[in-house]
């Protein structure tokens, strides 16, 4: 079973940058698209950057541009670097992987939950204002 392990979250105050990391466990890391979500207090959790095999980057609305999502294949890593940040930014990020895709996916694979097969416990995130 995939373990992934996120780590890099913290109280921060609006405008700093926390860096976030997930480690996976998985043989076949390179194979699947990995994601961040949010799940902010009393909120459903939302999408917040996917990236696929082929490299491909996708953004919630609400990081476009101030968040920065990447990977290594050889250390089984995907980052998630977090600029300007402001409270309501503020939640568990929790990492999650895809089954086996293909090598090109559209960004509505890898925003739909349904995707991901493996989640993370998350990290906590604290913007205050």
């Amino acid at each position: 079973q995939v373990q992934l392990r996120e780590s890099g979250g913290g109280l921060v105050q609006a405008g700093g940058s926390l860096r976030l990391s997930c480690a996976s466990s998985q043989r076949t890391f390179s194979d699947v698209g990995m994601g961040w979500f949010q799940q902010a207090p009393g909120k459903e959790r939302e999408f917040v950057a996917g990236i696929s095999r082929s490299g491909e980057i996708y953004y919630g609305d609400s990081v476009q541009g101030r968040f920065t999502i990447s990977r290594d294949n050889a250390q089984k890593t995907v980052s998630l670097q977090m600029n300007s940040l402001k409270p309501d930014d503020t939640g568990v990020y929790v990492c999650a992987a895809t089954r086996r895709t293909a090598y090109y996916v559209p960004r509505h694979y890898l925003v739909d939950q349904k995707s991901y097969e493996a989640w993370g416990q998350g990290t906590q995130v604290t913007v205050s204002s």
